[in-house]
């Protein structure tokens, strides 16, 4: 039985990430005491548009700097970056085989209004779980740790700026013949492409 894992809460996570859940989904542990790491996937994702990657950012009020626990970081409703993110969904994935077969559960996320990244990001995150099928085990961490024996430790690891070691399949992507075959964006890319076939891939 593979050991436990502690992951950060992401927004609209890499494929990299689910697939790591899913090795470790007997134990899974999301850290809820760090501090906010700001450039990273915890407010940010990668989508394929008609033009190439795209980055979408969920803006966070001024003041969340790196001493800011992440549960206290609150998201900034400055501009209308719901409206901007849907959007950008839908100009890129419209045309997708799933698309239109998930977009009812995701549009809430682009017309509620949240406090707080990390709670928005739970509920992100157990939707794509229950899209995805994936049974795991879900607890929280109870302080923070700077390095855990026991578990594995992805907090650092799955980063932008970090190139994955994984190799990743190739699968059908809307704009593939234009740009190229991105690998690891957000799990958006892969459940709009793939539907159900998603776990398989995983």
């Amino acid at each position: 039985m593979e050991k436990g894992a502690v992951f950060p809460l992401f927004y609209l996570p890499p494929i990299e990430y689910f697939s790591k859940i899913l090795v470790h989904k007997e134990n899974v542990l999301f850290e809820n005491a760090e501090n906010f790491q700001k450039q990273s996937y915890r407010n940010r994702a990668t989508i394929h548009s008609p033009n190439g990657k795209l980055d979408l950012t969920v803006p966070v009020i001024k003041g969340s700097k790196s001493h800011t626990k992440v549960k206290d970081v609150r998201i900034s409703y400055d501009f209308q970056w719901q409206r901007m993110h849907i959007m950008s969904l839908q100009t890129s994935y419209r045309s997708s085989a799933y698309f239109e077969f998930y977009e009812n559960d995701f549009t809430l996320f682009y017309e509620k209004k949240w406090n707080f990244l990390f709670d928005y990001n739970e509920e992100l995150t157990r939707l794509l779980l229950k899209l995805l099928k994936i049974n795991s085990q879900i607890n929280y961490t109870d302080s923070f740790e700077k390095d855990y024996l026991n578990l594995t430790d992805y907090r650092d690891s799955i980063h932008p700026k970090h190139n994955s070691p994984e190799q990743f399949k190739t699968y059908f992507q809307v704009f593939e013949e234009r740009n190229g075959f991105f690998p690891n964006l957000s799990i958006v890319d892969l459940l709009f492409n793939q539907g159900p076939q998603s776990l398989k891939y995983l």
